[in-house]
């Protein structure tokens, strides 16, 4: 699964890769011609961000006599989100910790104070 999660993450480091994503989740399925005309870019190059986005899985093509034609496939972001939120709980968790000491370390130093 890490490396399932790798390719997701390597295909939306990318910021153009990130907007034609974006693109076919609103509005797929589209031809690479048609993102053609949207981005300020070649067919190919829109090709080449789009095989990317399909090795990460978060697009899929299907061929319609020669036109090919890419969606969005939203299930890889559904597992990127786990590991976010997994790794979110681990810094809560830690946060809570170093909140506990804190706390600790003040209720010691308070009940010096009332010392003579």
């Amino acid at each position: 699964m890490i490396e399932a999660e790798e390719r997701v993450f390597a295909a939306l480091a990318d910021s153009t890769r990130r907007k034609l994503l974006i693109n076919l989740a609103e509005s797929s399925p589209k031809t690479a011609t048609q993102l053609a005309h949207e981005f300020p870019m070649t067919r190919q190059g829109i090709v080449k961000h789009l095989d990317l986005l399909a090795e990460a899985g978060l697009v899929r093509s299907q061929h319609l006599g020669r036109e090919t034609r890419y969606s969005f496939t939203p299930e890889p972001l559904a597992n990127v989100n786990e590991w976010v939120e997994r790794v979110g709980a681990l810094w809560d968790a830690r946060l809570l910790r170093l909140k506990a000491f804190i706390e600790s370390d003040q209720d010691v130093n308070d009940s010096k104070g009332d010392e003579p």
